[in-house]
């Protein structure tokens, strides 16, 4: 028995060509716009971006996850799909899932066109999208392993006719399928036996989910043109103070204060010491995008001793400042 979410999906690939010619002559020719003297609202996005290339949103979102230790969910569907929107506009409007989401998942959707496009994609991951319909829901190990395929159609409310999908049973999945949370020491651990190894210094950073600051600190070292700079100096090192175990012990033991925010963070030797920290001054810089964070942040990478030149040291100072405008290449 096929659920209302397929059925919809199949109603809607067929009602173009159940029009009548007058149906058609009245799409054609669009009614006059009523004059109004109000401003327009920007219209909203559209869910899924037809133009981008499925293989590249997976590779960027798996590149995230496994530096953050997360999975990666897709949600395979299409704009014309009203049951696609409907389970993301639920799942955004339920705070518990959207923080799942938030702290386990970075989210990709996945054009499929009219059952035409991305299909083979799908199929190598396991979804048979042809035979379960759509939304369909997959999620990856930061490896890109699939690790779960799930139709969406047992996975909505169908005791509740004010609601699209069942939280409980979306929360369960979500859950169930999450990645297991690792320990903040093994994680500097390897960081700095790496360190040993490649004779760098380790640039721990201390964040969370909800931090927007950490996030654009972490968009800013993950650039490659950033890495071109510091990646032959550093061993870049994450700890989500929320999401590792002891995390936010470790901030405070460094920090050797509950205060003073985060971003946080610091350069230690391959022997753990700390040689320079983000609030070496007295008060934390967190993400130096100011002119005078930035040069605290280039005072730091000199007390480094690292073979950082003046040039790359004035490019960081830059880019840094510069980081919160719109580039080119976004």
């Amino acid at each position: 028995m096929p659920t209302t979410r397929r059925v919809f999906a199949v109603l809607t690939l067929l009602s173009a060509s159940l029009l009548t010619p007058a149906a058609l002559a009245q799409q054609a020719t669009p009614a006059p716009k009523p004059a109004t003297t109000q401003p327009t609202q920007a219209e909203k996005p559209a869910l899924y971006d037809e133009s981008a290339v499925a293989t590249e949103q997976i590779a960027a979102a798996l590149a995230k996850a496994k530096k953050e230790n997360r999975r990666v969910l897709i949600q395979w569907g299409g704009n014309w799909c009203g049951w696609c929107i409907k389970l993301d506009e639920h799942i955004r409007s339920d705070r518990d899932l959207r923080r799942k989401l938030l702290y386990e998942y970075d989210v990709v959707h996945i054009d499929i066109g009219r059952f035409d496009k991305n299909i083979e994609l799908a199929s190598s991951l396991g979804a048979d999208l042809k035979a379960n319909g759509v939304p369909f829901l997959t999620v990856l190990d930061a490896d890109g392993k699939p690790i779960a395929n799930q139709e969406t159609g047992a996975l909505e409310a169908a005791d509740d006719p004010d609601a699209s999908h069942d939280s409980t049973k979306l929360m369960a999945f979500l859950t169930e399928h999450q990645a297991e949370y690792m320990s903040a020491s093994a994680i500097l651990d390897d960081a700095l036996a790496q360190a040993r190894d490649e004779d760098k210094l380790a640039f721990v950073h201390f964040g969370a989910p909800w931090c927007s600051w950490c996030h654009r600190l972490e968009a800013f070292l993950a650039r490659e043109d950033v890495i071109e700079v510091l990646g032959d100096h550093f061993i870049d090192v994450k700890i989500d103070t929320d999401r590792t175990i002891g995390g936010g012990d470790m901030l405070s033991e460094m920090r050797k204060s509950q205060r003073g925010g985060i971003p946080w963070f610091a350069f230690l030797d391959p022997d753990g010491e700390i040689v320079t920290h983000s609030s070496e001054r007295g008060q934390n810089i967190g993400y130096p995008a100011a002119p005078d964070e930035a040069d605290v942040f280039l005072e730091m990478l000199g007390k480094t001793k690292r073979d950082i030149t003046e040039a790359q040291l004035e490019f960081l100072k830059t880019e840094l400042v510069n980081s919160l405008k719109p580039r080119a290449d976004q």
